[in-house]
């Protein structure tokens, strides 16, 4: 009898260093996918917030439906500053993108025929080394 407690001791201080092994490898993955959670809750908020600046340029534009070739703007181009109603809004517009997104840049474009494409762009966190996947681009396609 005395034999077998000799080849039982220790054998509990294992158990636990495996169960506290265990323990802290799902800790460690709950967290990761908390974290990954986040970040893509984040990233469909931002998703959110342009298709509804989308929409506000888009109404915009058919309030003021006569003049809709006086809003196009390309995303490099300076917002305007005149007083006109196209004016005012791509302004107000563009002032909003900036304020809502990081680093927003808004475009709009038209053809003769009335079909709009609104293209919103901005910075977004990636989980990649690859800068060219951090800008984020939403567009949407219309007829106004």
């Amino acid at each position: 009898m005395g034999s077998l407690a000799k080849w039982q001791r220790g054998v509990g201080l294992i158990e636990v260093l495996v169960t506290v092994l265990i323990i802290a490898t799902a800790l460690l993955t709950l967290s990761a996918m908390q974290m990954r959670s986040l970040q893509f809750n984040q990233s469909a908020y931002l998703r959110s917030q342009a298709n509804i600046l989308a929409y506000d340029i888009i109404d915009r534009m058919r309030l003021n439906r006569t003049h809709v070739t006086e809003y196009v703007i390309d995303y490099d181009a300076d917002a305007p500053s005149g007083t006109s109603l196209a004016e005012v809004d791509l302004r107000e517009w563009r002032d909003l993108v900036e304020d809502v997104l990081p680093e927003g840049l808004g475009q709009v474009k038209c053809n003769s025929s009335g079909i709009c494409t609104i293209s919103i762009r901005w910075s977004e966190q990636n989980q990649s080394e690859n800068n060219d996947e951090d800008i984020a681009t939403f567009e949407y396609t219309t007829r106004v």
